[in-house]
């Protein structure tokens, strides 16, 4: 079995640097976990009426109602089985802000449906979008955001491009500097940028079997529908 990222990106996986791959090597196969600490230099909002709307996200960790510059940050990369037999891998990003911690949280799983990755965004998984991975000529990871789904007991509903944020982000191996950094941007079609971030970390890798994964890197309900 090769981890979800190797199965979206076919042969292409090998032109990541090496310590890329190793990173997106992340799954049940390899046994391992990755813990990113480190900076986020900036992170940064769009115009005042997106405010609101970054407030209401925040409330499930799907946005991040919060800007400011040099935020510590952690990022917790965790393979595991989900309650419908998925091999899942947790993307929860905490940003410690002076007064208070923020967390963005993701679940991702590989779609065989969708031939991709599928983001589940927040706590309980009702924002459901697919990711589209590139590798560019430097051997880092480009990822585009697709189609968004939203999902609450029956309901299943694309939404609409005119409402939905179009997430782009690279991340790559810095080799001077001996840490990975990411770029990461979210528009709308529409109203122009809403918010975004950018900085750097280290990584540790550990044994998922000795470390254990924590409820908390858990998402409170998990949806069936990819």
């Amino acid at each position: 079995m090769t981890s979800i990222f190797q199965r979206a990106l076919g042969a292409d996986f090998d032109r990541l640097h090496p310590q890329m791959r190793r990173r997106f090597s992340v799954g049940l196969d390899s046994g391992e976990a990755c813990i990113g600490r480190g900076t986020m230099d900036r992170i940064w909002h769009g115009r005042g009426f997106v405010r609101p709307f970054l407030a209401l996200g925040g409330s499930r960790n799907v946005l991040l109602p919060q800007a400011g510059r040099d935020v510590p940050f952690t990022i917790e990369n965790f393979p595991y089985l989900d309650s419908h037999g998925r091999e899942t891998v947790t993307f929860v990003r905490t940003f410690a802000f002076p007064r208070r911690h923020r967390r963005f949280d993701a679940t991702m799983v590989f779609s065989h449906e969708r031939d991709c990755v599928v983001d589940y965004l927040g706590t309980h998984q009702h924002l459901a979008t697919d990711l589209h991975f590139v590798v560019d000529a430097w051997g880092a990871l480009v990822i585009r955001s697709g189609a968004h789904r939203f999902r609450e007991g029956p309901l299943d509903a694309r939404v609409p491009d005119l409402i939905a944020g179009d997430a782009l982000v690279r991340e790559w191996y810095d080799d001077i500097a001996r840490r990975f950094r990411i770029q990461v941007s979210v528009t709308n079609r529409r109203f122009g940028r809403l918010f975004g971030y950018g900085g750097s970390f280290t990584a540790d890798f550990v044994d998922v079997e000795k470390y254990g994964v924590r409820d908390s890197l858990r998402p409170v309900r998990e949806e069936a529908r990819a």
